[in-house]
């Protein structure tokens, strides 16, 4: 089984959480190939190279057969990716803190002045917001990608799963669990908590269980 971890926002392939689960199935799990692709590109392009690794993984260019052999993990804004991606090819996908709203809460590093300027200004559109510490120069068009492609249902739901912290203190993990919940995956909320998930490395276990789980759904 090919098991791809989909990093977030200001991470890279070399992410704590990404290391951590390969390590751990090498060692628990060898039948488990984890792949880290580095995501910092636009999100057309992060969708695009989604989809072609998940087909070159499995050598297959059928939509069913790609997912049969593929597990998602998606951490923050990997987890919108995985949610997209899921709902495209069913493949299962267990989800870390998911960012729901990046056309939303990525809006905290738009210019108000440059945002206010006419939508059809092509310079307001190519004016880099922020660059990520993996190098992704995030503009207003990518902004607008993420809005023209809003989660608004899971398509798979017996597919995915969610684990949630309490104390995320950069996303709403009530927002995402009653999002989820209301889409009818199942999600798991632990007290407490951070973000980044900082005892992920006492996670791994249950992580892995619950990627076995949804594999035989």
């Amino acid at each position: 089984m090919n098991l791809i971890y989909i990093h977030g926002l200001d991470s890279d392939a070399n992410s704590t959480k990404g290391l951590l689960l390969e390590k751990y199935c090498q060692h628990h799990h060898p039948d488990i190939t984890v792949l880290r692709p580095d995501l910092n590109k636009s999100p057309a392009q992060v969708h695009e190279q989604l989809l072609s690794l998940i087909e070159e993984s499995n050598n297959s260019k059928d939509a069913e057969a790609k997912s049969s052999n593929t597990v998602l993990v998606g951490s923050s804004l990997g987890g919108y990716f995985s949610t997209l991606i899921s709902n495209q090819i069913g493949c299962p996908t267990l989800l870390l803190n998911p960012s729901i709203q990046p056309h939303i809460t990525l809006q905290r590093f738009s210019d108000p002045l440059v945002s206010a300027k006419d939508s059809s200004d092509e310079l307001s559109h190519s004016n880099v917001l922020h660059t990520t510490s993996g190098g992704w120069a995030i503009t207003h068009s990518d902004l607008q990608w993420f809005a023209d492609h809003k989660l608004s249902e899971v398509h798979y739901p017996k597919k995915i799963a969610v684990l949630l912290k309490e104390g995320d203190e950069l996303l709403s993990s009530e927002l995402s669990q009653a999002f989820y919940q209301g889409q009818g995956a199942s999600v798991t909320v632990q007290a407490g908590g951070d973000h980044r998930l900082s005892d992920f490395d006492e996670q791994l276990p249950m992580v892995i269980d619950m990627l076995q789980e949804l594999v035989k759904s």
